[in-house]
């Protein structure tokens, strides 16, 4: 197995202008399972880069798909590294291979890769992924299954990427093995009609084991497996475990303290209640919440609606850091962008529902040139001349006046009122909810 550079032989000279680099997609039977485009890349090659265990062997199989000039060949186990030295190789003009397993483009070495080379010079010819042999493996179609990987040994995005999916895949390793998916998703209250650890897929020791989400998470298991989740009757895999049809609690307007504020700002509890409401949320769609705060509008508007794409616009640093927090603590997905609306709403698509808890009339002005047909706005502000003006545009008002009780000392409770808030929401051509 080669682990140094050879001298390339006068069969693999340069050519003008930079060189095709050609991604191999491998599996277990190696070169044997290339089909003919794979064979005349390997063919034309001045340079061949893959991992040792790619390359073991490799000298003497390749004689049987290219019979000319021997290639460079490089072993190299380091992605960066692999990418660089393909990139400095078709900048010479030579013709590169990479060898690499399963299908590249499939969080794989191609989103590194098109970092460094030009995608007009890049050729990908994948093998089957580990996720689509192991679905083989079990007979099951995963067109409709969520495909997670966890890097970094993070598996909150991985958590909430699932939640919502009816069948999943979870791609594991040794930073986040099977046994610490089953244990987070034990923590979730997943619920699912099967489980299955496909481990070491498309390697001649490969093994499928069907387990309960107990065991998997009790259990110690090969981190290079593929984790499948079905989820029961065709219903989410990790719901919210609660009251209604879908296994979430119907609730909102929750306590202002849920969103652990330190310094930050959050829409009062009463007044978030009566905003959600206004809203009268879509099933799906897209929601802007600018001026976000601490983001309790944001994470309680997709918790009640999980198909709603959420974007909760902030600039102030410390919010914008605080929404991604409280949006990983009740496991949602709060799209943070950091910056001043209504410029950081330029990139956004089109809103069908849009709250402001902040800005002047220039942002309202711009969400409602943004907004979809049927589309709502809702605004709370604390002065009366910017609540009139703003209800003048969209064509509704009301002023929310609450008063807070609490206990006295000697045993008695009192109201503490609070600064009255005013409401403008509209327009009313969504079917005449008010």
């Amino acid at each position: 197995m080669p682990d140094t550079e050879t001298v390339a032989t006068e069969g693999s000279r340069a050519s003008a202008g930079p060189g095709t680099v050609t991604v191999l997609g491998l599996t277990a039977d190696g070169l044997g399972s290339l089909g003919s485009a794979g064979r005349q890349a390997l063919a034309d090659a001045a340079l061949v880069i893959g991992g040792h265990r790619q390359l073991e062997g490799f000298a003497d199989r390749l004689a049987t798909v290219r019979t000319g000039p021997q290639p460079r060949i490089v072993a190299v186990d380091d992605a960066d590294e692999t990418c660089r030295r393909a990139a400095a190789a078709s900048g010479d003009g030579l013709g590169v291979c990479l060898l690499v397993a399963g299908d590249p483009g499939f969080f794989g070495i191609i989103r590194a890769l098109l970092k460094v080379v030009d995608r007009r010079h890049l050729r990908v010819v994948p093998a089957p992924s580990k996720v689509s042999l192991a679905f083989a493996r079990l007979g099951l179609p995963w067109d409709d299954a969520a495909v997670v990987d966890a890097p970094g040994g993070s598996l909150a995005d991985a958590v909430r990427a699932i939640r919502l999916a009816r069948k999943a895949a979870v791609l594991t390793s040794t930073d986040v093995p099977p046994e610490a998916v089953g244990r987070a998703l034990v923590t979730a209250r997943a619920s699912v009609d099967m489980v299955a650890v496909c481990s070491r897929v498309g390697r001649p020791d490969e093994s499928t084991t069907m387990v309960g989400l107990d065991q998997l998470a009790g259990g110690t298991w090969d981190p290079d497996s593929v984790v499948v989740l079905v989820g029961p009757a065709g219903r989410p895999i990790a719901g919210w475990g609660g009251a209604d049809a879908d296994g979430r609690p119907l609730a909102w307007g929750l306590p202002d303290e849920a969103y652990g504020l330190g310094e930050g700002l959050v829409t009062r509890s009463e007044v978030r209640a009566v905003a959600l409401g206004k809203l009268a949320l879509p099933p799906a769609g897209i929601l802007w919440d600018v001026g976000a705060g601490s983001g309790s509008v944001a994470v309680e508007a997709v918790s009640l609606c999980p198909g709603l794409t959420v974007f909760a616009v902030e600039a102030r640093d410390d919010d914008a850091a605080r929404i991604t927090e409280n949006a990983a603590r009740f496991g949602v997905d709060v799209r943070v962008v950091h910056g001043l609306a209504p410029e950081a709403c330029d990139g956004l698509p089109d809103p069908d529902r849009v709250f402001m808890g902040g800005g002047g009339l220039d942002v309202l002005d711009a969400a409602l040139a943004r907004l979809r047909p049927g589309g709502r706005v809702v605004a709370t502000f604390t002065a009366l001349d910017r609540a009139t003006a703003a209800a003048g545009r969209l064509g509704n008002l009301t002023q929310l006046s609450c008063a807070r009780g609490r206990p006295a000392p000697d045993g008695s409770w009192s109201l503490a009122a609070a600064d009255p808030v005013f409401v403008a929401w509209g327009p009313d051509d969504h079917g005449g909810t008010r």
